[in-house]
Parts: structure tokens; C-alpha cells; sequence
């Protein structure tokens, strides 16, 4: 097969992007035959992202990247009465300017276009790829558990007609092991705000896909892997762990990364616990109270990640805190100096893979989770938004690689997790012969061994390459005219162009 394009259409927000290019980079280390464009969305409250996407494109010239513009957000209070909504509807705004980018800047191009790989709140996109004749393929940036449970929810939606709810049993879920709580299922599961009914349409849209593929291993993900094989769900291909072993440093947070891995560079092996909560995750003061109390309670040495809601209407990023003695116990940094550090921003990929590094209690955002599995440290849970939950339920109960500090915790609940709690967890997580430990070290080796040759990820993204290349007979332009009303005119011209081509060389059927 001679090269073809990808087009790739994340979600706006770092943690998709991050998993979206690290496919992205993963697919063009296996096949140099693709050739893999990235349409950015703008954030809808933040920032551009256009510096953040720069510092990742430098690493990494082989994918191009298209921004496209600006369109306007849902009303503000959707964000707040369901983020998942909000998302959905916000990406849908983006349609136009996704077909019209790939019509201007990708099929003026000469190479055939292979397909759309779309972020999983990105699944009104596969209706683009339907209108341009081209194959479309969800990309999962989280678990196959979580996979699995939305591909579900359809199903359960016909059955029972009505969102889930705090009062009901737990519920079997054939992506689970375990039958999983109230507690511990997403937020959006339980909302009436059209979280619920948004991501049941969601579970129905992946399946008009033409694969889906998951950022997990069978080795890790068994038994929600094997619940795939059910009529109607498209081929799965399991092609992870995929993750950033080298990280992404902005020239602002050079000096912070600096003085943290000197500091890791003077602390015994495996003796310290690390506490960070991902990108958005921050503690009012009463919380962060109780977890000084609870690490200082330990009397493990710890690296904290401190970061403090934003001031405004909840939408900005969390911020670092510059007046930690009037927020923390009187007398704790003191008493903590030497054994402990504290820090805003900190660089986690690096510091997971730091051998000072001996626990990590962390959000169970995904990304993270395969983070510490790869360099075998073990987590304790403390969930706060999205998926994690399940996320965590799923480590604990399942599967038996990390320490129950907290399931159920939901950020902005009002609920304060204890001195007391914390310090049981950190202690159990620091054991230094537990079979969490034991169990999360095998894993570790079984992640690598899966996306090196030979192994069960590596065999699933062959299989996926195939299935791509397969899919690729003809310029699928020559598919889009009857989809377009008012056909673009620089559209018009490609349709003729390939016609006009395909007459001369007589080898398609036209």
C-alpha cells in the first residue's frame, strides 16, 4: 500500500490530547506508511492551548497539527449542571470546521484519506467520517472497564428506561469482575441533568464505528477485554500501555522539575510517598489540613503536590499556593522539614520513574494509573471526578493492584477525608513486602512486555494496521459529493480531479 492519511480529533483538554499524541506517535513508530494530521479544539473557558501544542509539535515533527477556530461554548450553567453534556455539545459545534478542514487541508492532499480516529467525546465526528465516505475509529483514552460500561449503558437504558441512583444495588456490569456500588460509578451515571441520557447516546454512537481502540493490555484488562465479544460492538484493539516516558516541560517550570528531582536524588530508595491529583485536582483548607496530619501521622517522607481551587467560578485551572503556613497545621513544615517537600506543579512521569519514588496516592485518573503500573509503584486511591471513581473500584476490587484510601470520594461533595485515613493508607501503601506491591511489580514487567514485539498490544495494533489498510481501496473523496448540499467548490474541484484521474489510469472502478 502506498502512504495514507490519518485524521486525528481529540477531545479539547490536555489529558486527551496527551493519550491522543502518544497513539499518534506510537502508530508512525510502528507504520512510517501514515501520514497523521491533528485537528485542535480551543478549550472553551481557558486559554488557547496553541504554545502547549507548539512544545509537543517540536518533539515531534511527523504529525501536523491544524487549529481550528474558536466557536461558541454552550451557556455556562450546562458545564455545571453536567460537564459530560457540556463537552458533547461544545465538540458537536465544531462539525463544520472539521469537515472543512479536512476538505481544504487534507484531501487537496494526494494521499488517500484512511480514516477519522475520534476522541470518545468526540463521537458526533463519526457522522463526518459517515458523509465522507471514510472508516471512523473511537479512541479511548480511558480503561476497558470504563470502555466497556458505556458501550453497555445502551443496553441497560432500554431495559430500565431511567439514570442510576444512590438507593439502587449494586450493579452487574459485564466489563466488572466485581458488581460495582452506587458509589462508585461516574458522576454522570447518577445525573438528571442529561449527563445520563448524553453518554447512553454516546454508548450508541461508538457502536456505528467502524473499531474501537483502548489505551489498556489484555494481561491488565482480562476479563472487561473478554466481555467485548458480543454482537454488535465493533473490533477492539488493545494497543497500550501508551505513555510519555519522557514528559513535556514548559521553559517556566524548568527550574520547579530541577529542584524536586535533586531533591528525590537525596532520599533513600522506594522511601518516599508522592501525592499529586492530576491537572485539575485541588483541596480547599480543611482538607489540606487533614492530609498534612495524615503524612506527618505516617511518618513517611513525602513529596505533595499542594494546589488550591481556583478563585473564580470553578472553571479555571487549580493554582499553586503561595502561603502554606497560614494553610497548613502550625508548626508542620518545620517538623516535616527534611523528610517532606512540598511543591505546585510537579513533573509526575518523571518523578514515578525516580527510584526514591515508593507510593503514589493519586486520582486514578487513567493516564496515571499506567504511569505507576510501568514503573511499578503502587497507588492509593483517591478519586475526584469523571471516571476515577470506577477507576479505583476497579484497581481495588478487581484487580487487586492498589490500596483503598477512598472509592466513593467525589471532588466539591463537601466530604473531608480523615487524618486517621490517610495515614492507615500511606502506611499501607509504604509496606515494603505487600502483596499490592508484589502484584503491582509483575504487572509492571507484563506492561512492558506487551507493546515490545511478540507481545499482546503489539500483535492488536498490527491487527488494527491491518484493518486500516484494508479499508483503504480508493480515494475516498470520490464518496463525498452526495453528502454536501452546497458542495464546497474547492471540494467540486477534487471530485473531478479524481475522476478525470481514475478515467486516464483505467484501474478503478468509478
Amino acid at each position: 500500500m502506498k502512504r495514507a492519511e490519518l485524521v486525528f480529533i481529540p477531545t479539547p483538554g490536555m489529558g486527551h490530547l496527551a493519550s491522543t499524541l502518544a497513539f499518534a506517535k506510537h502508530l508512525l513508530d510502528r507504520d512510517d506508511r501514515f501520514s497523521i494530521t491533528v485537528l485542535v479544539m480551543n478549550p472553551a473557558f481557558a486559554p488557547t492551548n496553541h504554545s502547549i501544542v507548539q512544545l509537543i509539535a517540536a518533539s515531534d515533527t511527523r504529525v501536523r497539527f491544524i487549529h481550528l477556530p474558536q466557536v461558541d461554548p454552550p451557556p455556562k450553567e450546562l458545564f455545571f449542571r453536567s460537564v459530560e453534556k457540556f463537552i458533547t455539545e461544545y465538540v458537536e459545534n465544531y462539525k463544520s470546521h472539521v469537515k472543512e478542514a479536512i476538505i481544504n487541508h487534507v484531501l487537496s492532499a494526494s494521499l488517500p484519506l484512511a480514516g477519522l480516529v475520534v476522541d470518545l467525546f468526540c463521537s458526533s465526528m463519526i457522522n463526518v467520517a459517515h458523509e465522507l465516505g471514510v472508516p471512523s475509529y473511537v479512541f479511548f483514552t480511558t480503561n476497558a472497564a470504563f470502555s466497556g460500561f458505556m458501550l453497555y449503558l445502551p443496553t441497560r437504558h432500554d431495559q430500565v428506561g431511567i439514570e442510576f441512583r444512590e438507593t439502587d444495588p449494586e450493579s452487574v456490569i459485564p466489563s466488572y469482575v466485581n458488581p460495582v456500588p452506587p458509589g462508585a460509578l461516574s458522576s454522570f451515571a447518577l445525573n438528571k441533568e442529561g449527563g445520563y441520557i448524553c453518554n447512553v447516546n454516546l454508548g450508541r454512537k461508538y457502536k456505528e464505528a467502524d473499531g474501537i481502540i483502548i489505551n489498556t493490555f489484555s494481561e491488565l484488562e482480562s476479563h472487561a477485554v473478554s466481555s467485548f465479544f458480543n454482537d454488535g460492538i465493533p473490533p477492539v484493539y488493545t494497543v497500550g500501555p501508551m505513555i510519555d516516558l519522557k514528559g513535556k516541560t514548559s521553559s517556566e517550570d524548568n527550574q520547579a522539575k530541577h529542584e524536586i528531582m535533586k531533591w528525590l536524588d537525596d532520599q533513600p530508595p522506594s522511601s518516599v510517598v508522592f501525592l499529586c491529583f492530576g491537572s485539575r485536582g485541588s483541596f480547599g483548607e480543611p482538607q489540606l489540613k487533614e492530609t498534612a496530619l495524615g503524612l506527618e501521622r505516617s511518618g513517611h517522607r513525602f513529596l505533595w503536590s499542594v494546589r488550591l481551587p481556583s478563585r473564580d467560578d470553578g472553571l479555571a485551572k487549580p493554582t499553586d499556593a503561595e502561603n502554606l503556613e497560614e494553610i497548613l497545621p502550625p508548626g508542620f513544615l518545620e517538623r516535616t522539614r527534611g523528610i517532606g517537600m512540598i511543591c505546585g506543579w510537579a513533573p509526575q512521569v518523571e518523578v514515578l520513574a525516580h527510584k526514591a519514588i515508593g507510593g503514589f496516592v493519586s486520582h486514578c485518573g487513567w493516564n496515571s494509573i499506567l504511569e505507576s503500573l510501568w514503573h511499578g509503584v503502587p497507588i492509593a486511591t483517591w478519586p475526584l471526578y469523571a471516571e476515577q471513581q470506577t477507576n479505583a473500584f476497579q484497581m481495588v476490587r478487581d484487580l487487586g493492584l492498589a490500596v483503598e484510601l477512598k472509592i466513593n470520594y467525589r471532588l466539591g461533595s463537601g466530604v473531608l477525608v480523615m487524618a486517621e485515613e490517610i495515614e492507615n493508607a500511606v502506611k499501607c501503601l509504604m509496606e515494603a513486602d505487600s502483596e499490592v506491591r508484589k502484584r503491582v511489580k509483575e504487572m509492571s514487567i507484563k506492561s512492558r512486555q506487551a507493546v515490545i514485539e511478540g507481545g499482546s498490544s503489539y500483535a492488536s495494533l498490527g491487527r488494527l494496521i491491518e484493518a486500516i489498510i484494508a479499508n483503504v481501496t480508493v480515494p475516498a473523496r470520490k464518496f463525498y459529493f452526495l453528502s454536501f448540499e452546497k458542495p464546497h467548490q474547492n471540494f467540486l474541484k477534487l471530485v473531478f480531479r479524481d475522476l478525470h484521474t481514475n478515467f486516464n489510469n483505467r484501474n478503478e472502478d468509478i
